[in-house]
């Protein structure tokens, strides 16, 4: 079976958020499982590309709209990451630093959906099945089915993966022309709410399309940015699929960013020793419990109620806990959040901007992971703190409620509020205070948290069910 993945990011090629760990995950353990999987993304002009070798794939030339485009397909030389790596190169639209935020981001991707379905047609190297990720790649499904040069690709099946639906790539319908010549006739695919809106088009088009938790595709139908009719009619084509994690990256046993490798059994002095000195950077007090944030600093991750949060536990709960924050985003809430530093200097810890090595630290170090989002599709960061056995304090929303269990059910092993306020966030705080001073029940619960799966072995196996449905079907 082969499979391609298309994406506007992949770890450690690109990567700004979730998308980029999922699609540096999956595919590489689908190809353990025997599966032909690769990757296809844009050409960023990044570190791993600049310390990476390539070999020219494949060349020609795509036409969007007026414009002529040379483009290359570049193939990553050493297999390195498990997968076969294709890039999209195209010199002055597809060969930059940053991965968003161009003000021709639109044509950027537009683009990179017409080269590669021109680079498939042309090689003759179909795939079975073609997995796109996010409103990027949303075209894709369309353009197979409805385009005319592409129309010998209308017998793949294709999927989409909706990681995050607040995103969805509108676009204005002055931008048609970009588009190859399609059947006109099909235009109302593209349409929703008076745009091109490059999400609806490919969960209207695809042949099935995934969410990233089971609980989100449910919370999809109530509220979904405009799109919650489109998911009540197109339930039936639709599979929630928990993410995992990449469990060869994430694992404190043998991870080289922390400070002391550790397993279940010697987890009470390798969370000690990784606690003192991540404490130690930043001047905070380790036989205190330590709560952290990772993340964007965005109203989607609850960070507009971080500071006063904080502020709040710090000063009713005086000298009972640190607190540590690693994020970047809203410049207001970022700097809240540096305010507090002048008042609670010896238990407040805060670092601007995203740093790998410090988040891994983190994990280990920490004795409890702060998550109050309002909107989780699945969720990364509570799957790493379990893996590490830091006991995630969530919202119970998305992939949040479908991966921490209260700790006050028999199987629970976390912490967990029904509605999100800065009220139910301090108290979870509080009640985590007092698990950690009961410290047989805190090292019993972190063991039960590192015994949990939630890897790629696991979730990948869906993946190739829902193939294998597909392409019997």
């Amino acid at each position: 079976m082969n499979v391609i993945h298309l994406s506007a990011e992949c770890y450690p090629v690109a990567k700004v958020g979730g998308l980029g760990d999922v699609v540096g995950a999956l595919p590489k353990y689908l190809c353990k499982a025997g599966v032909n999987a690769s990757v296809v993304l844009p050409y960023y002009n990044r570190k791993f590309v600049q310390e990476n070798s390539f070999d020219l794939e494949f060349k020609s030339s795509i036409n969007v709209g007026k414009q002529v485009f040379d483009y290359q397909i570049l193939k990553e030389s050493k297999g390195q990451l498990g997968f076969d790596l294709f890039l999209i190169y195209i010199p002055r639209l597809l060969d930059r630093p940053e991965i968003y935020s161009y003000p021709d981001e639109i044509e950027q991707f537009i683009a990179f959906q017409i080269c590669f379905l021109d680079w498939i047609v042309k090689s003759g190297n179909k795939p079975d099945i073609i997995h796109c990720h996010d409103h990027h790649t949303g075209l894709v499904p369309f353009l197979i089915l409805h385009a005319y040069p592409f129309k010998s690709l209308a017998n793949i099946a294709t999927v989409c993966t909706i990681h995050n639906a607040e995103y969805q790539g509108c676009l204005g319908w002055d931008k048609i022309d970009l588009l190859p010549e399609f059947d006109r006739s099909k235009s109302d695919l593209l349409n929703w709410d008076t745009c091109i809106n490059s999400l609806a088009t490919s969960i209207k088009c695809s042949k099935k399309f995934t969410t990233v938790s089971p609980s989100y595709l449910e919370e999809l139908s109530q509220k979904s940015s405009g799109l919650e009719r489109l998911f009540k009619e197109q339930k039936q084509k639709g599979l929630g699929i928990i993410n995992g994690i990449d469990t060869e990256v994430w694992d404190p046993e043998q991870d080289h960013l922390i400070y002391k490798n550790y397993s279940i059994e010697t987890l009470i002095e390798g969370k000690e020793q990784n606690k003192k000195q991540l404490c130690e950077g930043f001047g905070l007090e380790p036989q205190k419990p330590l709560f952290i944030f990772i993340g964007r600093l965005v109203t989607e991750k609850g960070a507009d109620l971080l500071a006063e949060t904080i502020n709040t536990s710090l000063e009713t709960l005086k000298d009972q806990l640190n607190i540590l924050v690693l994020g970047s985003g809203n410049p207001i809430t970022e700097k809240e959040l540096s305010k507090i530093k002048s008042k609670h200097s010896k238990h407040y810890g805060l670092h601007i901007g995203y740093n790998e090595e410090l988040a891994h630290q983190m994990y280990a170090g920490a004795d409890f992971l702060l998550m109050p989002s309002r909107v989780e599709p699945c969720g990364l960061n509570q799957l790493y703190a379990l893996r590490y056995g830091t006991i995630p304090i969530v919202h119970k929303t998305g992939g949040l409620k479908d991966t921490v269990i209260d700790i006050e059910n028999k199987e629970g092993y976390g912490l967990s509020f029904e509605t999100l306020s800065i009220e139910n966030i301090v108290h979870s705080i509080e009640r985590a205070i007092s698990l950690f001073a009961n410290r047989e029940k805190l090292v019993k619960t972190r063991k039960k948290m590192m015994a949990l799966n939630f890897s790629w072995d696991k979730s990948s196996k869906e993946y190739i069910k829902l193939y294998e449905n597909l392409l019997s079907g």
